[in-house]
């Protein structure tokens, strides 16, 4: 039961981040310690699957894709999706500095985390550093496009999104934004468009199933790369993530919807006089905390065989 729970609040907190553009869920994943198993338990569904319901029937087929540990995780993350979608949007348009702080603080202190994994560092692995840096900080500089919205544009979405969300630093939800599907999917959520809804998951299961894969061999043959890579993309996301900003433009959805296109990177020191500076300040620093907090849990949690 206490395995379930904590397993349960860790998906929520994957949740919680998915919901945010420019943070990803992959990094909670990393940093409290279930990344490994749960790129396992998704490489394990497949063709395997079919011949353990065959020899063995449900109860073969659940333990071989490790079931409970699945459902368990996705039950936290769909619901902080739907419990939290509308808060964290609502505070990222009142109170964006804020929000961004503590989002900036939990990507810096998950970034030194997972660099701090990598066996040895040399002139490749520094390589795959700075090479993380740079496309994450691509693409969070990136100006989004729009896409008329289709079951196929959905489907590919949630294929695309899906792959970034199970990559630590690259954020499946700005990948939405970059496509222009970012409204049109909270939309669906908001509204429990279940066509819709069922469309993108569909596109998630494929992108998913088959990213995980492709993943898990890089991480097991290639591992100190692959940890400076998803480092680099860590770093480079803190970009996108970056609390004071000035926004030079925005998109305009049909519904009246405001979301920023372009940004412009300022210093604190332009925020001078505004109270809200410490503030911002302390929730950086909660924000590292909080990973500080899960990787003591998570050490806690082995010693105790929780």
């Amino acid at each position: 039961m206490i395995q379930s729970v904590l397993l349960f609040l860790k998906g929520m907190a994957m949740g919680a981040a998915d919901v945010v553009p420019g943070v990803s869920g992959g990094t909670i994943a990393l940093v409290t310690g279930i990344y490994d198993r749960l790129l396992m338990a998704i490489k394990s569904v497949g063709l395997d699957t079919f011949v353990a319901l065959r020899r063995g029937g449900i109860a073969l087929a659940w333990k071989q894709i490790d079931g409970q540990f699945l459902m368990t995780l996705l039950l936290g993350i769909l619901t902080s999706v739907f419990l939290l979608a509308k808060v964290i949007h609502h505070l990222l348009d009142v109170q964006p500095v804020l929000v961004w702080s503590f989002f900036f603080g939990l990507v810096l202190a998950s970034s030194i985390y997972v660099g701090a994994r990598v066996n040895q560092w040399n002139a490749r692995i520094i390589g795959m550093l700075v090479l993380g840096v740079a496309v994450a900080a691509f693409i969070g500089t990136s100006t989004p496009t729009s896409i008329a919205v289709s079951p196929i544009t959905l489907f590919l979405a949630g294929a695309l999104a899906i792959c970034a969300m199970i990559l630590p630093g690259i954020s499946g939800s700005f990948i939405l934004l970059l496509m222009g599907m970012y409204g049109p999917v909270i939309e669906a959520v908001k509204s429990f468009n279940i066509v819709n809804l069922l469309i993108f998951a569909l596109g998630c299961v494929v992108g998913i199933l088959a990213f995980s894969r492709v993943l898990s061999y890089l991480l097991q043959r290639y591992h100190d790369a692959m940890l400076a890579l998803l480092t680099g993309f860590m770093v480079g996301a803190l970009v996108k993530i970056w609390p004071w900003k000035i926004v030079m433009s925005f998109n305009i959805s049909a519904s009246g919807k405001k979301t920023p296109l372009i940004e412009d990177l300022v210093l604190p020191s332009a925020y001078i006089g505004d109270p809200q500076i410490g503030l911002a300040c302390a929730l950086i620093i909660t924000g590292a905390g909080v990973i500080f907090l899960f990787d003591r849990v998570g050490k806690m949690a082995k010693k105790t065989n929780f």
